[in-house]
């Protein structure tokens, strides 16, 4: 799986334009859904500038995600005259290879086995 990530610097205006586009059901999820190896984007808003954005496009192949822009070209290319307008800067910071994944459980109480723990521990047979 590879992501694409970019970095919008959006003008005032057009803040809520761009989150349209990339947002759920948005203009770029639309244009790409049917495409043989889209996973779909993930849009980032910055916490202390809110006109700066990453959207991460989510493929499985380079190549699967360079056929779709080719064959949905005069799309693509409306999504960025649009972006072209709304814009201060658009840059692609790279295409990235996904190595691993992680996730992150949320802790239990100190001292406290977990529910699963005890039910197991109460069956325990001993001779």
């Amino acid at each position: 799986m590879i992501e694409i990530i970019r970095e919008f610097l959006v003008k005032e205006t057009a803040r809520g334009q761009l989150e349209l586009i990339y947002g759920p059901g948005g203009a770029w999820s639309r244009t790409f859904a049917q495409c043989p190896g889209f996973r779909g984007t993930i849009l980032l808003r910055d916490l202390r500038d809110p006109r700066r954005y990453l959207v991460i496009e989510i493929w499985d192949t380079e190549d699967q995600r360079e056929q779709a822009l080719a064959e949905r070209q005069a799309e693509y290319s409306d999504l960025e005259t649009a972006f072209a307008r709304w814009t201060e800067s658009i840059t692609e910071l790279g295409s990235f290879r996904v190595l691993a994944e992680a996730t992150v459980r949320p802790r239990g109480r100190a001292g406290r086995p977990g529910a699963g723990e005890v039910g197991r521990k109460s069956r325990r047979i001993t001779k």
